[in-house]
């Protein structure tokens, strides 16, 4: 019986031992250097679908900004640094402060004070760039992406397969490969489109990024909500 104790400590031992060097060398080791990183995802978020799921959440207020403004159709959702595998975030503890006019200056990208500011502390601080040169970033990145024409004035709920809102991006830009984007998705609605950016602003590849893209057959767009 003791030694049947003794082996089964070692047995567990040795699981524990694995499972915490795995979860280290699953880790980059640059893990949260500011500036640090191999490309950005532009991320994108159908402001439609974010405003009926707060809706629905009833999160309404917090979401009032964005959802009871002007009609958004895509928004900025962040600019994210990334490693081929894992990405960093909160570099800097506390971040530097971001100054108010940095932020309103984006808020026609980023309609919501408070992701402008929460963008700047988990993502922005792992740029290894100034705020404001971050958001500039920002600004260039989002310029570099067409959105597709049937996206822009959506009236109607619409009912597609990602892979066809994949193929709208693809067309509508140039140089833009299926293995530099991914759709996701939340249990119906479209959430986000994620496009796979080097560091001067041109589009790659991103294996990773593909992996987590959204399963579903088909997802709904929400109409754009009038302003």
């Amino acid at each position: 019986m003791f030694r049947l104790a003794l082996v089964s400590r070692l047995l567990i031992s040795v699981l524990a031992f694995f499972a915490v060097t795995g979860a280290v060398s699953a880790q980059d080791r640059r893990q949260n250097a500011p500036g640090e990183f191999d490309f950005y995802v532009l991320s994108l978020s159908w402001s439609p679908s974010f405003c009926e799921a707060a809706s629905e959440r009833g999160d309404g207020r917090r979401a009032q900004v964005q959802c009871d403004g002007r009609p958004y159709s895509f928004v900025v959702h962040g600019l994210w640094p990334q490693y081929e595998r894992g990405f960093p975030e909160y570099c800097q503890r506390p971040a530097p402060r971001l100054a108010r006019n940095v932020m309103t200056s984006m808020l026609d990208l980023m309609p919501a004070p408070g992701l402008i500011y929460n963008e700047w502390d988990k993502h922005g601080t792992c740029s290894g760039l100034s705020a404001r040169a971050y958001f500039e970033s920002i600004r260039k990145a989002r310029a570099t992406v067409k959105i597709p024409e049937e996206f822009l004035q959506l009236s109607e709920p619409k009912t597609v397969a990602p892979g066809e809102i994949e193929e709208a991006f693809i067309k509508a830009n140039p140089g833009l490969s299926g293995s530099a984007i991914s759709v996701t998705c939340d249990s119906k609605r479209l959430s986000e489109v994620r496009i796979c950016m080097s560091k001067d602003m041109q589009f790659r590849a991103c294996e990773e990024t593909d992996r987590r893209a959204c399963r579903r057959d088909q997802v709904v767009m929400p109409p754009i909500r009038g302003g």
